[in-house]
Parts: C-alpha cells; structure tokens; sequence
C-alpha cells in the first residue's frame, strides 16, 4: 500500500506501570501500551488497529486488556448495511428542523430523543441523498494533515471547546442549584471579578483580539459591542475557530494541537482508492459561512476511523457527535463506492464497564475485536458475555488463536543508526545490556505482520 518503499517508524515505550482511568478514575487501574509513531503508513496502522491499537496524535497505544480496570473493545459499524436507531431518527429530524427554520433546541439534553418517524439519511437502497447547497453551505473534507504540521483522547468522542471553564473558575456555585441562602452580611466578595457567562467571555475574547489586530495594522473588522444574540455571519478559519475557544494558555494550545492536528499517517492516493485518498483529515462543517464543528478522521484501506469531535457551545442542543457519526457513516458509503473494499465505520473504543461509553453500541450493525483472537464478533453475542465480566475473549471457537501471533522474533525489522536491519544482525552489532525482552513484548502485541514491516527504532 505505502508507495515509494516508504516505511514506519516507531519507538516503543512499554507500559508495565498503571495509570489514572478516565472512566472509573481508578488511580491505577489503567493499563495500556504505547509507542511513538514518527511516520506510519496507512496499511501499517489499519492492521494495528484491527490488532486493537489506537492513536491519539502521533502517539499509538493499545489497552492491556486482561489487566486494565476498564477493557476497551475495538468497534466498527457495517457501514453498507447501517440502520438509524429511533434515538439517530430524532436527532436528525431536529438537525433538519434547525436548518429550516433556524430553530435551536437551546438547553436539551444532547440525546434526549423520542422515536419520532422522519426521513432517513441513508437511502433503502444504500445510496446516500444528496445535500441540498441551500441549506448546507458546506460540509467538506480538507487534504491531509502532514505529520510535520504543528497542530482521543480518543474514542471520536465529541468535545466542546468551551470558556466555560474560566467561567466556572470564576464562579465555583455556578450550576450547582444551591439552595442554602449566605450568612447575613456576607455579600460577593468585591476584591474578585464578576461573574460571567461563557458566552460573553468568548464575545469579549473576541473584540480584544480584533482590536489587537487593528493595532497591529491588520484588517479592520466592523463588530457590535454588545449584540443582543450570537452573531454566526462571520467566517472563522479552522485556526481562529480553535484559538477562539481554547483558553489563553500556551500549554494548553499545544497540547490540543498536538492530539487533534498532528498524525503520523502519510497522505496516499493509489489508483485503486478512493478520490480523496488515504490519510488524516478533517472534515469541517459550516453553517451560513461560520465554521461550527471539526471532524477528524483517518481514512484507512478497509474503514473511516473517527477520531475525534469538537464543536461550538452554542450548537451543543443539535447533538453534533451523534449527528457528525451519522455523516461519517454515510460519507463511508460515498468511498465504498470509489474504493470497495472500504466498508466499515469505526468508532473506536466501545467499554461495556463504563454505562456513558455503552452508546456505540447503538450503531447497528456493530462488531467487537475479540482480544485474543483479534476476530470480528457480532456485539449482541458479546453483551451477555460482558455483563459477566468486563473481560472477556468473545470468539466462541476455544481452538481459535491469532493468526498472525509472532513466530519469528528475528525478523523484526530494526532501525539502528540510520540502517535498516533484522533483529538477529541488530543482536550482533549491539553493544551493553540485552533488549530481548522490550523487542519480544513489542512485537508480541503488533503482531508477526507487522513486525516485519515496521521499523522499530534503536539507538
């Protein structure tokens, strides 16, 4: 697949020690392991994540799934033969409404569907409806990102890029609902700013940012001072939408950069794939000439794998990771079409043990990676598996193991000192302590495929 002879190259990192869980905040109950991806080729990193890696920027880690407190099963949707739930209908009958009649369902629960009846997005044939220009003026996917650009977690969980965390800095009982009244006498404490909402904070965050520019002898900009309603007419490019809503912290800037812009897939476009080719993307979408949501996304040999969501606040009652997972399952079906045995949607991680995570699920028809198979099980034969145990192997052929399980530890590839070797003549050429053990584990875990056709870099 890779052309020119291109190969990956990656640093292995282990993963013996536990970690924080982000979802049942065990304080060392995460397990995983990782490695450094300096550059990876598609081929390369769709047989890893069928092996149960997964990559968070250039970082690739994959959950010790016998030892982590919250197993993750690697979920990918039937993309050609994908149902809408009841709960998929709703959110796109309101998404529909929205773009009629400008109706925003300010203050709803993000899922809070009934099975209302409605058009379906994808067609009873599989064909995808076109999307009329009038009412969407654009939802497009822009060329890869190179791994050199210096733009999860994971999951292709949406994220809001919110202020709201100043806000909530600012005021600590915000959204609390406190009922208890203050001491007599005890009023604001004057020494400390007001409290303000998230909205005027960007608004404000905004107006300085304009008037530092026309300071600076940029492009003057005509703005209101105070507008009675968001305003939605000006066009922001992907940077400024990310700089507006992203707190005024350096770290914090290169941090997001770093997981959501930086990939470490190269861009290819062989005759046989589809029109856009292989890559890192992000596919944006625009609502009257304002950029409200990102999508990014990897588009692999055999899938569409979602990375990740983030969107404008102010749009977050239109359920844009549900309605952006929608899009990008029909947008597989547009490739399939290119490119044929492009089939399947992935959503990353599905965690039985986390209640919050289950929803994946709900993408019909799904499959989970069995753990020690690395086969594809149909998810409701999973369920009652995992409402056992959080760990469980889910292929039912107990004779069943991997099939490409290392047998040959000395034909992993090696990078050392800028050459291309087998591990057996690295053996030879290095100098101190042994490695066997890192390189054996390593090569256990990306398989014997893999092992041979990435490098693992040694100093």
């Amino acid at each position: 697949m890779a052309t020119g002879g291109s190969h990956s190259i990656v640093e292995y990192l282990g993963g013996d020690d536990g970690h924080r869980c982000g979802y049942c905040k065990n304080k060392k109950g995460n397990f995983s392991h990782g490695m450094w991806s300096h550059v990876m080729t598609v081929q390369d990193y769709q047989d890893l994540i069928d092996r149960g890696w997964r990559r968070s920027g250039k970082y690739v880690y994959k959950p010790a799934m016998n030892k982590t407190c919250c197993p993750q099963y690697t979920i990918r949707c039937h993309a050609l033969n994908f149902h809408p739930s009841k709960t998929h209908k709703k959110i796109l009958k309101r998404m529909k409404k929205f773009l009629s009649n400008g109706e925003l369902p300010l203050g709803q629960p993000q899922d809070a569907c009934g099975g209302e009846p409605m058009e379906k997005m994808l067609e009873e044939d599989g064909s995808v409806p076109p999307v009329d220009p009038a009412i969407v003026q654009r939802s497009e996917v822009e060329p890869p990102v190179g791994h050199s650009s210096p733009e999860e977690s994971r999951d292709g969980k949406a994220a809001v890029l919110d202020a709201s965390k100043a806000a909530a800095a600012e005021c600590p009982l915000a959204g609390k609902g406190s009922r208890i009244p203050p001491k007599a006498g005890v009023g604001a404490d004057p020494s400390r700013p007001p409290c303000r909402k998230a909205k005027d904070i960007r608004k404000a965050r905004r107006l300085q940012k304009e008037h530092q520019k026309q300071e600076h002898g940029g492009v003057a900009t005509t703005l209101n001072p105070a507008p009675s309603n968001p305003t939605y007419n000006q066009a922001k490019g992907l940077e400024e939408f990310i700089s507006d809503l992203l707190p005024d912290d350096l770290l914090h800037n290169l941090e997001f950069k770093r997981f959501l812009c930086d990939s470490p897939l190269e861009a290819e476009t062989p005759p046989d794939g589809p029109n856009v080719g292989y890559g890192s993307f992000h596919q944006q979408y625009w609502l009257d000439g304002c950029l409200i949501a990102v999508g990014v996304i990897d588009i692999l040999p055999r899938c569409v794998s979602s990375v990740y969501l983030y969107y404008h606040p102010d749009f977050a009652g239109l359920s844009l990771g549900t309605y952006s997972a929608l899009r990008e399952i029909a947008f597989t079906r547009q490739l399939h079409k290119q490119s044929p045995k492009l089939a399947y949607y992935y959503l990353g991680f599905y965690i039985h043990s986390c209640p919050k995570m289950r929803y994946k699920g709900q993408y019909r028809p799904s499959d989970l990676l069995c753990p020690e198979t690395y086969t594809w099980v149909p998810i409701e034969r999973c369920i009652p598996w995992l409402d056992t145990s959080p760990y469980a192997r889910l292929a039912e052929d107990n004779q069943a193991g991997d099939a490409v399980a290392l047998r040959n530890l000395g034909k992993t590839l090696v990078l050392h000192r800028r050459a291309i070797m087998p591990y057996t003549t690295y053996i030879q050429k290095r100098k101190g302590p042994t490695d066997e053990k890192e390189v054996q584990q390593y090569a256990s875990l990306v398989g014997q495929t893999c092992a041979e056709r990435i490098l693992l870099y040694r100093a």
